[in-house]
């Protein structure tokens, strides 16, 4: 097994609202390995992006707060840090790629100036900012670095500026890059494009990826380990083959059987997962899926499951993994013999 760079323990965040408090993350626990992409795939509102930016306190502190938990980074836990500490990891140690590069870049700067800017801050010499910020364009595929040097963000395209953006996030060349639904506002053609290079840097660098995403298809994709959530929680979580081929929630089959697949009939209807998310401000105190599950027991809205070792690395917390409970084939996709 690789070594772990990354391991969140029980995380518990939330946000203090007029309306109450918010229990947006509630004991998420799960680990990230070298030179691994790990997917976090679930619906809006299931807390997979409050939980990556948890892992760089990128959350704001008040109204957030950390309820319990440890984000152990290379040993060191995030949550403990100070300022100092963790201005050190911010973008060094750990980059990050938010999800809209069209607000994220600054309109009135020459797109080179905003990645000699992070180059800066490193300690680079200034006689050597120039070069290793064309290098790193050279890098990241953007054509005639020179000229896109000097233009501004809106002259450059969605997935001009997304490359941008990356490039900004390997400055520092982190060992951990965080992508919070990168390739969301791209059209499928350039989110190919992105999910290649994110690829082919994982390669050459050996840099650690989470991909927050809610789209299945880019999961299967890119990810070697996935992780589900679901009303700020973990529902089930293993390798790329595990979630597909051998699904063990119901939550996750009810996702793979809403998106299309190559082996549909013609007039086959999808279908979609009845009823709404979980009020995080008054979380269920059972299973947080009960009330959408056709499988549910009445164990389901009384209790909540724990969680249930299926393999060594596939996992779930769902009440028909009990021995007492009826057996449900959740299986979607089948594997190929």
């Amino acid at each position: 097994m690789s070594e772990k760079i990354l391991e969140l323990n029980n995380v518990v965040f939330s946000f203090k609202t007029y309306a109450g408090l918010v229990h947006a993350v509630r004991g998420v626990s799960f680990e990230v390995r070298k030179g691994e992409i790990l997917g976090i795939v679930g619906e809006s509102g299931c807390g997979k992006s409050v939980t990556a930016q948890s892992i760089l306190r990128l959350n704001p502190e008040p109204p957030g707060f950390f309820e319990g938990g440890e984000i152990l980074f290379k040993g060191q836990d995030i949550i403990k840090m100070n300022n100092k500490q963790l201005r050190n990891i911010r973008g060094k140690d750990i980059g990050f790629i938010f999800q809209d590069p069209m607000t994220s870049l600054n309109p009135t700067m020459r797109v080179g100036e905003q990645i000699e800017e992070v180059f800066i801050g490193t300690g680079t010499p200034k006689a050597e900012v120039r070069i290793k910020a064309l290098n790193i364009m050279r890098l990241v595929g953007i054509n005639d670095p020179e000229r896109r040097f000097m233009q501004y963000p809106h002259e450059l395209s969605g997935g001009m500026k997304q490359r941008i953006m990356i490039a900004i996030a390997l400055v520092s060349r982190p060992s951990l890059i965080i992508c919070d639904e990168p390739t969301t506002s791209l059209d499928v053609t350039i989110e190919a494009q992105i999910l290649d290079l994110l690829l082919e840097l994982r390669e050459k660098l050996g840099t650690s990826i989470i991909m927050i995403t809610h789209d299945l298809g880019v999961i299967a994709r890119l990810c070697d380990r996935v992780v589900v959530m679901y009303g700020g929680k973990v529902a089930e979580q293993g390798t790329s083959e595990d979630i597909f081929f051998d699904t063990a929630h119901p939550y996750t089959s009810g996702l793979l059987k809403s998106i299309a697949r190559l082996d549909m009939e013609r007039n086959q209807v999808l279908t979609p997962i009845e009823g709404t998310p979980p009020d995080l401000f008054a979380p269920p105190k059972g299973c947080p899926f009960a009330a959408r599950c056709e499988y549910a027991m009445s164990v389901c809205y009384e209790y909540e499951p724990s969680k249930t070792t299926l393999t060594e690395e596939h996992s779930t917390y769902c009440w028909l993994q009990h021995d007492l409970a009826p057996e449900v084939d959740l299986i979607v996709e089948k594997r190929e013999a």
